[in-house]
């Protein structure tokens, strides 16, 4: 997270009933709780809504937030049509504040027994084919400027399944193209390592010694995606390029880059990949998370189910 972020979040709690405490706040999800910077950027936002709430109710600080009054407030975003997973993480913010404020003696009830995490639908992913992949890997025309680094970008994405931001953060030292591998850096920071097939390979390849030397400047970071500028390409640029060249191929309006990483997934596990491997190169915690993929794939259901039924 940059400092601007930083002092940014900082100073949208600091009126609020946080008060000062703000940034130990924030070093708390970032050292003891091991959060991603795009994590601590969505819990800030969704606990300065929640203590801008309490503030507009009268409430001047920490130790008159009653659980009551989050349980108020979460029918307040229900009112409001809010998502389910966006009330999900809402909550999952106020919780972690609560509980930071009791272990500092702010507050004697988190209400941790109470507050229970809502459950949600568990929406199937969209999932293109490999035809409709093919077409989007293949979208970007030689005759653009910036051709070699897209088609590195959609090769990488799809041969590996990471997120845009960590697609974003890779620098070059992340890279192992002789053997055949990335290394990133996901959720709470966690590394995995992450095998790269002969086309992403190539198609690295090319745009390090083609073009990426071309874009770099003088104050050019060793990031491997650079924008016309010299500076990295941000999670939000890479989303926006997944989406022109999906339009492009004629793909679904609905498809994103996180697209990609559900292909990714399920075409493996088409494939016969087994599941724990598939979960370990996502970078999933549970494996609950990556079961998700095995009811996609109806043609893989209908392949096990002739296997293995004992009536054909």
């Amino acid at each position: 997270m940059s400092l601007i972020q930083r002092q940014s979040i900082v100073a949208g709690l600091r009126e609020l009933p946080v008060g000062g405490t703000a940034a130990d706040f924030l070093d708390y999800l970032t050292v003891e709780a091991g959060l991603s910077d795009n994590t601590i950027l969505a819990y800030g936002r969704d606990l300065r809504e929640f203590l801008g709430y309490c503030r507009d109710q009268g409430v001047g600080e920490i130790g008159d937030v009653a659980v009551r009054r989050v349980q108020v407030y979460l029918g307040e975003l229900a009112r409001r049509d809010m998502s389910e997973n966006s009330a999900k993480r809402a909550l999952v913010a106020i919780r972690m504040f609560l509980r930071f404020a009791k272990l500092r003696g702010l507050i004697e009830d988190a209400g941790d027994e109470i507050l229970e995490t809502p459950k949600t639908w568990q929406r199937l992913p969209i999932v293109c084919n490999k035809q409709q992949v093919l077409k989007l890997l293949e979208a970007p025309s030689p005759e653009e400027p910036f051709y070699l680094r897209d088609r590195a970008m959609l090769e990488l994405l799809y041969a590996t399944g990471v997120r845009a931001s960590e697609l974003a953060g890779l620098r070059t030292t992340d890279l192992n193209l002789d053997i055949g591998y990335l290394r990133c850096f996901g959720k709470g920071n966690k590394e995995r390592v992450i095998p790269l097939g002969k086309m992403a390979i190539t198609a690295t390849l090319e745009y390090l010694r083609d073009l990426r030397p071309k874009l770099v400047k003088p104050k050019t970071q060793p990031f491997v995606l650079l924008s016309r500028t010299g500076g990295p390409l941000s999670r939000i640029e890479v989303w926006r390029l997944v989406k022109k060249y999906a339009m492009r191929a004629g793909m679904p309006r609905n498809v994103t880059v996180h697209t990609l990483r559900h292909c990714f997934a399920t075409h493996l596990l088409s494939g016969g990949a087994d599941l724990r491997s598939v979960q370990e190169m996502l970078g999933h915690v549970d494996i609950g998370t990556t079961q998700i993929y095995t009811h996609v794939d109806h043609e893989r259901l209908r392949r096990i189910h002739k296997k293995f039924h004992p009536r054909p």
